[in-house]
């Protein structure tokens, strides 16, 4: 019973950490705040693996990843983004990417749990990573100016939920005799990230970034070849038309 409870005692540990990184946000400890973002990534990587690999998968705690999720990285990212950046600029604007972000999240997990994905893909850039991004990219807050924030904050709410296909290395599963590693690597990095916060924050910004980019880089491809074959249609009509 102890056994089939540990993936969602994970799972209710990523959700107290997205609440930290609000609270951390609000006393504004920002560094430390998009820590809390990360380790709530590592803690949803875990979760669904440690379901499978003691085969306690269940719909409730899918339910519950869902919920925890929708804080952790729909809400405590915005929160950072907006007490770093947004709440200095025009305020219709911050509101509006502030509100979209969390919006956006709650269709990609809505659509996540109705609709069955492509084997080995996500449908639409992942909460968890597009929550990530927009932590550590707070960061860069005097090196990126505010406009690029802002239209960064859009592009990703889009990719959430889009039909862009995204890697799922969350079927990686862990074998039973490495469970007991996984809490030791966790704490070690959790350790690392709380001693060195805005270099490591920093630093995991650009694997998060890249694979974003990777989905933006697939959709306009997707919309030129789209451009092209209706160029090519308009040039070449068929005979039907011609008659």
């Amino acid at each position: 019973m102890i056994t089939k409870s540990i993936p969602n005692l994970c799972t209710l540990f990523n959700l107290g950490l997205g609440m930290l990184a609000i609270l951390l946000a609000l006393n504004e400890n920002y560094s430390l705040a998009a820590i809390m973002v990360i380790v709530a990534m590592l803690m949803d990587g875990l979760d669904g693996r440690m379901a499978r690999a003691l085969n306690a998968q269940s719909e409730f705690g899918k339910e519950l990843d869902s919920l925890s999720d929708l804080v952790s990285f729909g809400v405590a990212p915005i929160v950072i983004m907006y007490a770093m950046v947004f709440k200095d600029i025009n305020p219709v604007l911050a509101i509006t990417a502030s509100l979209i972000f969390p919006m956006c999240g709650a269709m990609r997990l809505a659509r996540f749990n109705v609709k069955a994905g492509v084997p080995g893909y996500f449908t639409g850039l992942p909460i968890p990573a597009a929550g990530g991004v927009l932590a550590t990219l707070s960061l860069f807050h005097n090196e990126v100016s505010t406009p690029y924030m802002v239209i960064s904050t859009f592009i990703v709410s889009y990719l959430m939920v889009s039909q862009v296909k995204y890697p799922n290395f969350k079927k990686v599963g862990i074998p039973k005799k490495a469970l007991w590693l996984a809490p030791v690597v966790i704490i070690a990095a959790v350790v690392i990230a709380i001693m060195f916060p805005d270099q490591v924050s920093k630093l995991i910004f650009v694997p998060l970034a890249a694979y974003a980019l990777y989905g933006f880089k697939q959709n306009i491809r997707k919309l030129m070849r789209r451009h092209r074959q209706t160029r090519q249609d308009d040039d070449n009509p068929s005979k039907e038309s011609l008659r």
